[in-house]
């Protein structure tokens, strides 16, 4: 048996990110997916949290099923991504407005782009940072934190689809 080289191994965020990406980006087209429906060899039926999202309108994502719209959501999977940056890279310890965080839960055609537009912004931040985290040792923070990233937009992108069957 040869030993790895350094090209060869993987940082175990690594393995995080894939995941993370997945939920978000949906699959790579006629690839297998971790835990999303796969992606087609064309590249349709993705179902990940970006294109669940741009499938909808604003009218769709305002529409209030069990107490809830896809834009609150949307808005508070946004607003866990910038703290779990605020978190590891800048030491913010909040208080942080969870409750609020589910705002604007209504949104009009420019507010529904500018919410979607954030949650992207949010996600490549969380990627960014995680980016600038591949040549350190993973540390407990580290590692929890992206993964509970991970398993909170799963969570959400979950949601989202089983309100988008109301809308």
């Amino acid at each position: 048996m040869t030993q790895a080289t350094q090209q060869d191994t993987q940082h175990p965020l690594d393995g995080i990110l894939d995941i993370l990406k997945e939920a978000v980006e949906g699959g790579q087209a006629g690839k297998p997916t971790a835990f999303l429906d796969g992606t087609k060899a064309d590249g349709s039926g993705n179902h990940g949290l970006l294109a669940t999202l741009d499938a909808l309108n604003a009218e769709q994502a305002s529409r209030e099923v069990l107490g809830t719209t896809v834009a609150a959501h949307t808005a508070h999977t946004a607003y866990h991504m910038e703290v779990i940056v605020r978190w590891e890279r800048d030491g913010d310890r909040g208080p942080f407005d969870w409750q609020g965080s589910f705002q604007p839960a209504q949104v009009d055609a420019a507010e529904w782009d500018a919410q979607r537009a954030r949650l992207r912004a949010a996600y490549e931040a969380l990627l960014a940072f995680t980016g600038t985290q591949l040549g350190e040792p993973v540390t407990g923070d580290s590692a929890g934190g992206l993964t509970g990233g991970v398993a909170h937009v799963a969570y959400h992108l979950g949601a989202i689809r089983q309100l988008v069957k109301g809308v």
